[in-house]
C-alpha cells in the first residue's frame, strides 16, 4: 500500500466448459499481467477453475479432481509472486460439494470461502450440486496438497500493509442481509465477490445500483467478477462484469459482451474508507451488534479468526497511480452539474425562505459589488422572494463604491440590479472612511489592514442599519473558501443576520451563477451574469490601475482558488494528511500547476485556516449546501488557538 492506496483488480478470463487446463492457464496469463501492473489482489469469477455453467458434470469425480489440480498447479505458479489471487472452484468436503472462493498467495492456501446463499429458483438450480456453508461443520481437509480448514466461519483476511479484505460468492450479495455486512462491520475494507451473474433486460443496471449502495452503506470497496465469454449459453447467457465500486463511487468496470478475456485495475483508497467509518457514528454503532454468537443463519464469524497475508518479497515496487483524481471534487466532473446547482441553489433559497417567514419579515438588505459571492447572494434572494410571492422591491441591494471599485463591477452591480427589479440605493464611503481613518490618525498613504479593513467594516455598518431602517435583515454574502482561508474582515464582510453562501465553495460558486444564467430568459441579465463570472476576483479594497483595471487580485495573494478548495475539500471531508493531500493533487493537477506550487500553496492554505478559526467560530446562521461545512454549529469544531506546527512539519518533509 502506497499513499493510502492498494491496487486491486477484477478479472474476466478465457472460459472454456469444464477444460481445468485451459482455464488454468487463462487465469494464470491474467495474474501474471496483474503483478507486472502492481496489483496486490486479484479476483476472478465464480467456479473459474471448471466455469460456472458446468451443470451434472459437478457431480463427476474426474471434475473435482482436476479442479484440484489446477488450485495445486496455481499453487507452484505464484510461489514467487506477491500478488494475492481469489479464484472459484468446487470443493469436496466429506459428503459436500461446496462452491468456493479460494485464497491464494506465494504458493499457499490461506483460505477456502464457501459461498452461504444458493440461488434455486428460475433459471437456477445450484442446490442441485452445491451444498452451503451453513451446512458445514468445521473441518480439516487436506486440498492441494495443504491441510487447511474448512468451516462456516466467515473470514477476514489481512495484508502485510493492515489492509483487511473479504469475501463472498455472486448470490451472497443478492441475500437481504449479505455475508458481506458483517464482514465489513468486523473490519473488512474490500470486498470480494466471484460471480456468474447472468444478463437479464434490466438486471445490469439493478446490480450496479445494488453494488453501489452496498458499498456506499458499508464504506467498503466491492470488487465484482463475473463470467463472461466462454460460458455455456444452453439456457443463460454471462457477458461479463468487472466492476469495483468505492464508496458508491464506481471507479472501474469493463465492458459487456465482450469476446476477448478483461482484467481492470483500480487503486482503493483506505484512507478514505477509514475516515468514513471513523467518522460515521451510525457504523461504529452497527458494529456494536456484530458479537461471535452464530448470526441467525447457522454461520458465526469469529474477529479472532483473521487470516494474515504474506509479505511482499519485493516491496519496493513502483507506485502509479491510474485512477483520476478530479480537480474540483466539490462539483466532479462525473456529477450531472445543472442537476447538482439545481439541487444547492435550490438548498440556498429554501434556507433563505424559511428565514424569511420565521422573521415575518418581506425586507431584506444586502450589498452588491458586482462580484461573484454578492451575485449569486442577489439571486438567492430574488427566488426566494418570487417563491414566497413577495414583491421584489423588498429586496435593498446597496452599491457602496470605495477606493477600489472599478468601473466593471460597479457597472455589472447597477445592471443586475435594475434588470432583476429590486430596490437600489448607492452609497459612496469614500468621504466616511477617509474622516474615518483621519479620526484614527491613519496616514491615508498607509494602504494597510486597517485601511481596507475599515472599508469593509464601513460597509456593514451601512448594511445592519438600512435593515433597522427598513425591517429586514442583512443577507450575508461571503463563501466558504474566504472562511477557510480567514479572506475577510472580522465584524465586516464575516457578519450578517443569514449567510447563504457560506456553505458553498468559491469554485462552486461560480457554476451556480452559470446555472442561473443558462435559465435565465433575460439575455441582457444572462449576458451580465457571465461577465461577473469572468471578472478577476477581487476585494476591490486598493485603488484601481491608471487603466481603471482592478490592480487587488485575490488569487495572486491567497494562491488560486480551484486549488485551496481541493484542500479544503480533502482536509475536511476526510482529514487526509499534507503528504497525503499533495499527492492527490499532483494528480488531479498535472500539467496544470507544478509540484512547487502545489506545496507553496498548501502552506499558505494550512498557515491561514489554522491562524482564522476565531472568526469561523462566530459564524452567523447558514445553510449547509455541500458535502461539508465550516460552521461551528454543524460539520466543525475546532479549537481557535490550534498548533499548525505538526502539519507544517510533514509539508516540509515533502
Amino acid at each position: 500500500m502506497k499513499h493510502g492506496f492498494i491496487k486491486v483488480a477484477a478479472a474476466i478470463p478465457a472460459v472454456r466448459v469444464a477444460d481445468t487446463k485451459f482455464n488454468l492457464e487463462a487465469i494464470e496469463e491474467q495474474i501474471a499481467i496483474a503483478e507486472g501492473k502492481g496489483v496486490e489482489i486479484i479476483a476472478f469469477p465464480e467456479l473459474s477453475l471448471t466455469s460456472y455453467s458446468c451443470q451434472d458434470l459437478f457431480r463427476q469425480q474426474l471434475l473435482l479432481e482436476n479442479a484440484e489440480h489446477a488450485v495445486l498447479m496455481l499453487l507452484a505458479f505464484t510461489r514467487q509472486l506477491d500478488i494475492i489471487s481469489v479464484v472459484g472452484a468446487p470443493v469436496s468436503v466429506g459428503p459436500l460439494t461446496l462452491n468456493c472462493a479460494i485464497v491464494i498467495q506465494q504458493g499457499k492456501i490461506l483460505g477456502i470461502v464457501p459461498k452461504t446463499y444458493l440461488p434455486n429458483y428460475d433459471e437456477f438450480y445450484e442446490k442441485r450440486w452445491f451444498a452451503s456453508a451453513k451446512d458445514l461443520h468445521p473441518t480439516q481437509i487436506h486440498y492441494a496438497g495443504q491441510t487447511i480448514r474448512v468451516s462456516n466461519e466467515m473470514q477476514i483476511f489481512e495484508t502485510v500493509s493492515g489492509v483487511k479484505f473479504g469475501c463472498e460468492i455472486c448470490e451472497d450479495v443478492w441475500a437481504p442481509i449479505a455475508p458481506s455486512s458483517y464482514l465489513a462491520l468486523a473490519g473488512a475494507e474490500i470486498l470480494f465477490n466471484l460471480s456468474a451473474t447472468d444478463e437479464l433486460f434490466g438486471k445490469h443496471q439493478y446490480l450496479n445500483e445494488m453494488l453501489m449502495q452496498h458499498s456506499a452503506r458499508l464504506m467498503a470497496a466491492y470488487v465484482y467478477s463475473s463470467c463472461g465469454f466462454g460460458e455455456s449459453t444452453q439456457d443463460i447467457v454471462n457477458a461479463g462484469n468487472a466492476i469495483i465500486y468505492e464508496s458508491g463511487n464506481l471507479v472501474a468496470h469493463s465492458e459487456r459482451f465482450s469476446l476477448e478475456p478483461q482484467l481492470r485495475v483500480a487503486e482503493i483508497d483506505i484512507d478514505r474508507l477509514r475516515s468514513e467509518r471513523r467518522n460515521n457514528t451510525t457504523f461504529c454503532g452497527a458494529q456494536r451488534t456484530l458479537g461471535t454468537e452464530p448470526l441467525g443463519l447457522n454461520v458465526s464469524f469469529n474477529i479472532k479468526d483473521t487470516i494474515k497475508c504474506g509479505a511482499p518479497n519485493n516491496p519496493e515496487k513502483d507506485f502509479v497511480l491510474s485512477r483520476h483524481i478530479d480537480p474540483h471534487p466539490f462539483m466532479p466532473e462525473r456529477a450531472d452539474k445543472n442537476a447538482a446547482c439545481h439541487e444547492m441553489f435550490n438548498a440556498q433559497v429554501f434556507g433563505l425562505v424559511r428565514r424569511l417567514v420565521h422573521t415575518h419579515s418581506k425586507n431584506v438588505v444586502l450589498g452588491v459589488s458586482g462580484g461573484l459571492d454578492s451575485t449569486l447572494a442577489l439571486l438567492v434572494c430574488v427566488r426566494a422572494f418570487d417563491r414566497l410571492g413577495y414583491d421584489r422591491k423588498g429586496i435593498l441591494g446597496v452599491t457602496m463604491p470605495g477606493f477600489g471599485t472599478s468601473a466593471r463591477t460597479y457597472q455589472n452591480a447597477v445592471k443586475l440590479m435594475e434588470e432583476l427589479g429590486i430596490t437600489m440605493k448607492e452609497i459612496n464611503i469614500t468621504s466616511s472612511v477617509i474622516q474615518h481613518l483621519k479620526d484614527l490618525e491613519h496616514d491615508l498613504s498607509l494602504q494597510d489592514s486597517t485601511y481596507e479593513n475599515a472599508q469593509a467594516r464601513e460597509r456593514t455598518q451601512i448594511l445592519m442599519d438600512l435593515s433597522n431602517k427598513c425591517n429586514g435583515f442583512v443577507v450575508g454574502t461571503g463563501d466558504m473558501s474566504e472562511l477557510a482561508l480567514g479572506w475577510c474582515t472580522y465584524n465586516g464582510d464575516h457578519m450578517s443576520m443569514y449567510a447563504v453562501n457560506a456553505g458553498a465553495p468559491k469554485t462552486t460558486i461560480k457554476d451556480l451563477i452559470r446555472y442561473y444564467a443558462n435559465n435565465e430568459n433575460n439575455e441582457d441579465i444572462s449576458t451580465c451574469l457571465i461577465d461577473v463570472i469572468n471578472t478577476p476576483i477581487s476585494p476591490e479594497l486598493l485603488p484601481a490601475n491608471e487603466a481603471g483595471e482592478i490592480e487587488q487580485k485575490t488569487e495572486d495573494i491567497v494562491g488560486p482558488y480551484e486549488l485551496h478548495d481541493f484542500f479544503l475539500y480533502y482536509v475536511l471531508r476526510y482529514g487526509f494528511r499534507p503528504s497525503k493531500i499533495i499527492f492527490l493533487a499532483q494528480s488531479a493537477f498535472a500539467g496544470v500547476y507544478t509540484n512547487e506550487v502545489i506545496k507553496k500553496w498548501l502552506k499558505v492554505f494550512i498557515e491561514r485556516f489554522f491562524k482564522h478559526q476565531f472568526k469561523r467560530s462566530c459564524l452567523p446562521d447558514a445553510p449547509k449546501t455541500s458535502v461539508v461545512s465550516l460552521s461551528p454549529r454543524g460539520d466543525w469544531r475546532m479549537p481557535s488557538d490550534a498548533m499548525a506546527t505538526d502539519w507544517l512539519a510533514e509539508l516540509e518533509k515533502e
